[in-house]
C-alpha cells in the first residue's frame, strides 16, 4: 500500500472553514460535528486537507501551515483567486483571509501563500528547475535589499523589518531598471497593508503605475501588476 500524509490543522470554527474552502472549488468529502468538531476537503483528487475544531485558536496569531507541491501552480492561482473574488467581491490581500502574489522564489519553486479564516498557511508552489536551497543574494544593494524583503516580509510573514529594509533601499540605493524598481514598489505596497498603512500603499501603487515600461518589462512584470490590481481594489 502507498502512503499518504494528510495535514490536520486546527480552526475555531470548522463550518466556516468548509465555507472557504467550497469557495475555493474544494469537495466536502465529511463534515462532523459530535463528538468532535472535524472535516475533511479534497481538490482536484491529489490535495487532501483535515480540520479539527479548537476554540482557543486565535486566527491571526496561528503558526500552523503544510506545504502543497503541484505542477499547476499557476492554474490553481487563477482559480483560488476567482474564487475567492467571487465569493467577497475582491480579492483578499490582508488580514484573516487571504492570498498572497504568485512568484518565482529565490528558492527553486514558483508559489504562493494562501491564509484561511483559521489562521492556517497553505504555500502552494510548483518546482521550477532551480536549486531547492536558497540562493545567495544578489551583491547589487537595491537587488539584494528587495531580495532580502521579499523573504523577511513574505516567505517568514514579518512585514516590519522588511520594511525597513526596503525604505533604507529607496533612499540610498538606485534600482538597476524600471522592471526591479516596479518590483520593489509594489512588494511596499504589499508590505503597507499588512501592516495596516493604506495611505503609504496606495503612494507606491501610483509611483509604480508612473513608471515607463516596456512591453518586455510589462510581460515579465506580470505578477507583480496582478498584486497591485489587488492591493488597488482592496484599497477602494
Amino acid at each position: 500500500m502507498a502512503e499518504k500524509t494528510i495535514p490536520i490543522l486546527p480552526c475555531p470554527s470548522v463550518p466556516e472553514l468548509v465555507e472557504f474552502y467550497e469557495h475555493l472549488g474544494f469537495t466536502v468529502d465529511l463534515v462532523q460535528t459530535r463528538p468532535n468538531p472535524y472535516a475533511a476537503l479534497s481538490y482536484g483528487g491529489g490535495i487532501e486537507l483535515q480540520f479539527f475544531g479548537l476554540k482557543s485558536v486565535v486566527p491571526a496569531e496561528s503558526l500552523a501551515t503544510c506545504y502543497i507541491t503541484t505542477d499547476r501552480v499557476d492554474e490553481l492561482y487563477t482559480a483560488f483567486r476567482a474564487g475567492l473574488k467571487a465569493a467577497y467581491g475582491r480579492v483578499p490581500t490582508r488580514g484573516v483571509p487571504r492570498i498572497g502574489q504568485l512568484k518565482d522564489t529565490s528558492y527553486g519553486m514558483r508559489q504562493f501563500l494562501i491564509t484561511d479564516p483559521g489562521g492556517n498557511c497553505l504555500r502552494i508552489g510548483q518546482p521550477t528547475g532551480a536549486p531547492t536551497e536558497h540562493a545567495p543574494a544578489p551583491p547589487e544593494p537595491f537587488a539584494r535589499a528587495l531580495h532580502n524583503a521579499w523573504l523577511i516580509g513574505v516567505s517568514k510573514g514579518d512585514p516590519a523589518p522588511a520594511v525597513r529594509i526596503l525604505d533604507r533601499a529607496f533612499a540610498k540605493e538606485t534600482p538597476a531598471d524600471a522592471g526591479e524598481h516596479y518590483r520593489a514598489l509594489v512588494l511596499r505596497a504589499d508590505l503597507a497593508v499588512q501592516l495596516d498603512d493604506p495611505a503609504t500603499a496606495r503612494s507606491r501603487l501610483a509611483e509604480a503605475a508612473a513608471l515607463p515600461l516596456t512591453d518586455t518589462e510589462r510581460a515579465s512584470l506580470a505578477d507583480e501588476r496582478m498584486r497591485a490590481q489587488d492591493i488597488t481594489a482592496e484599497l477602494e
